[in-house]
């Protein structure tokens, strides 16, 4: 597994993560458009941010070996960053 396949698969987690985000709280939803796309800038600004921490795809693939717990705490950020991207996105 590349970089660049973490990469996308983090964004599809944080798209995941807006909408499942907006299908609980409904007022806080965009519809499926702009949770998309509130989940694809939350996950990708979460993890420039936090994966500065250690689970950043670098990181992950540093040994050119798929680091499970570290790609696990990432796709894990990007659900999460999906959900609080609509939410901060809503309150503004």
């Amino acid at each position: 597994m590349t970089q660049t396949i973490i990469a996308l698969l983090s964004i599809l987690a944080g798209i995941i993560g807006a909408n499942i985000f907006g299908k609980i709280f409904k007022k806080y939803s965009f519809e499926i458009t702009g949770n998309t796309i509130s989940g694809v800038f939350g996950s990708i600004f979460f993890i420039k941010s936090f994966g500065r921490l250690g689970f950043d795809p670098n990181s992950i693939m540093r040994t050119d070996e798929l680091n499970i717990v570290l790609f696990s705490v990432n796709i894990l950020i990007s659900l999460i960053a999906g959900g609080v991207a609509v939410f901060i996105a809503n309150r503004i």
